[in-house]
């Protein structure tokens, strides 16, 4: 309710009238809060990930999804707790801030995204020379080996899982059948192996490279945190659902560290989302079915630690066979004790120190090639 403060409304019969809102005479504008959190890289040392409110209105609204990398250009407000009340008494001159967007930046794009981005920013030239290298790659011996070799190259061998990630990243094309039914294009993988092969660094790196990636470990999240959580919202006080991992993986990759040590019934939540694709949740009144059109890229250690040549695959696995028949590729990384791969795996590792990645090196042999 708020009064009209003019000397007319005031003097008029010693009581002053009431503003109403007209709607018919109001014009409505799109209006969305974003959540957005400090970057894991970013994140000062020992601190929590820190968090703010954004909010868009007209056009900015529905340019970022959640799960995407941004950059926001935007004023920097406060906002009463309370209006009035015993919240606005007992807040005082406490208020809570909040950015107004004014342009938002989507760093990472979908590969359709970024392909139509690319045509447009491209000039003729450059749009020629890269169509040029394209069909160089793809017309030579091994197009698939020689993308695959640029996925981690700092990671000594793996070739064979190299050309399964690749596939993986570029995925397969989902069919959907003329009476409905959907047969998923997404690979799933899962790196099994002694510890101290790189899965971690692997998984890391995928995730980091794809579109959309998300990385979590298996002791760290809960079936709860990989599906859909019910939250309260601030703003209206009702019911809402917050999505986990897996929906925030939605058209991309989700890679899960540490499988083997998940609770088993935090692990039920992902058998739906490998098959199906979809996350169907009924909590507090909410009945509703999310899309988790992710390709799930798992790592596990065996059950005792190393893989015990002695034991059958099933007794060394710690897994479900439910679980481990949802997998289209499973990958055995053995650890044996040789001493020419280990000296060629020392090498490989002092090299990469020495000259600071490989990418070093690369510009260097180009260089003298020009010469």
């Amino acid at each position: 309710q708020r009064i009209c403060v003019t000397p007319q409304c005031v003097s008029q019969n010693n009581k002053a009238d009431t503003l109403h809102l007209q709607t018919r005479g109001s014009k409505f504008v799109k209006f969305q809060e974003l959540k957005l959190q400090e970057l894991p890289t970013q994140v000062p040392m020992g601190h929590v990930p820190r968090s703010m409110s954004v909010l868009c209105r007209g056009e900015l609204t529905r340019i970022a999804t959640p799960g995407e990398i941004v950059t926001i250009d935007g004023v920097f407000l406060p906002q009463r707790l309370a209006e009035s009340g015993y919240r606005a008494l007992r807040a005082g001159l406490i208020s809570t801030t909040y950015l107004e967007a004014q342009h938002i930046h989507v760093h990472k794009k979908s590969y359709e995204q970024d392909a139509i981005s690319r045509h447009l920013s491209l000039s003729p030239h450059q749009r020629q020379l890269l169509e040029q290298t394209i069909q160089t790659i793809a017309h030579s011996q091994d197009p698939i080996g020689k993308l695959s070799s640029s996925i981690a190259p700092e990671i000594y061998g793996h070739a064979d899982l190299k050309r399964a990630l690749l596939l993986q990243l570029v995925g397969g094309i989902t069919r959907k059948l003329p009476d409905g039914m959907r047969i998923r294009g997404d690979i799933n993988l899962c790196l099994m192996g002694d510890p101290g092969v790189a899965k971690s660094q692997l998984l890391k790196h995928v995730a980091s490279i794809a579109p959309r990636g998300v990385y979590t470990t298996g002791k760290g999240s809960s079936g709860v945190g990989l599906t859909a959580a019910i939250t309260k919202d601030t703003t209206t006080g009702e019911m809402a659902l917050e999505g986990g991992a897996l929906v925030l993986a939605d058209l991309g990759i989700c890679a899960i560290d540490e499988f083997d040590k998940m609770d088993e019934s935090d692990r039920t939540a992902i058998h739906e989302v490998m098959e199906q694709q979809t996350v169907s949740i009924a909590k507090a009144g909410i009945v509703a079915t999310l899309n988790a059109r992710a390709a799930v890229l798992a790592a596990a250690n065996p059950l005792y630690g190393r893989y015990h040549l002695g034991k059958s695959m099933s007794e060394n696995v710690n897994l479900p066979n439910s679980l481990l028949s949802r997998f289209d590729l499973m990958f055995l990384i053995l650890d044996h004790a040789d001493v020419e791969k280990d000296m060629a795996l020392a090498r490989h590792v002092t090299f990469v120190h020495q000259n600071e990645g490989l990418d070093v090196v690369r510009q260097a042999d180009e260089d003298e090639d020009e010469d």
